[in-house]
């Protein structure tokens, strides 16, 4: 098992004694009896949980958040799920999304997996299940900046071996803007 998967699972596994460590996840339902259910039974697994009742306040909540996992219900007024699902993946490009629908269908999974949703979960869900997703998410967001911050550190280090310090402040500023 490599390193940052046994710290994942480890970070996962165990309450953290600060809110800096705990994996911020934004839940976005227009069910809101469901939506306080789930915020709380995940807090008390000690997620740092952002609740949404529909799609806009999830915008606004993830222009604001730094979020790790979102939880996407499929059906809501205004801004559906997989609208919701497509401007989230747009904008953030570490987030995982998944999907949690009581109006599950083939051609909708497969519709939603092609927009950048790393999971599909059918209401009613299981607890155990949806905590294993969350796990799964969260590595493969790690997994994904981790990549992308080696490529960015190869980039500067061939920038630093090959210009003027000039080119290499210019290089580097490239490099910042391709981030924002």
């Amino acid at each position: 098992m490599s390193v940052i998967r046994l710290s994942i699972l480890t970070m996962v596994a165990a309450p953290s004694d600060s809110a800096e460590n705990r994996i911020k996840l934004l839940i976005v339902d227009d069910d809101e009896k469901f939506l306080n259910t789930i915020s709380e039974r995940l807090g008390l697994k000690d997620f740092d949980v952002t609740p949404a009742g529909d799609g806009e306040k999830a915008l606004k909540a993830a222009e604001k958040g730094d979020f790790d996992v979102a939880i996407v219900d499929m059906k809501m007024p205004g801004i559906d799920g997989k609208e919701l699902l497509k401007r989230l993946k747009e904008n953030h490009q570490f987030l995982e999304v998944i999907m949690l629908t009581g109006y599950s269908s083939i051609d909708s999974a497969v519709e939603c997996t092609k927009l950048g949703a790393f999971g599909y979960l059918e209401k009613p869900y299981n607890f155990d299940d949806l905590l294993q997703k969350l796990k799964e998410a969260y590595e493969a967001r790690l997994m994904k900046k981790f990549e992308h911050d080696r490529k960015r550190t190869e980039k500067i280090q061939k920038i630093a071996m090959g210009s003027s310090p000039l080119g290499i402040l210019r290089s580097l500023k490239g490099l910042d803007d391709q981030i924002k």
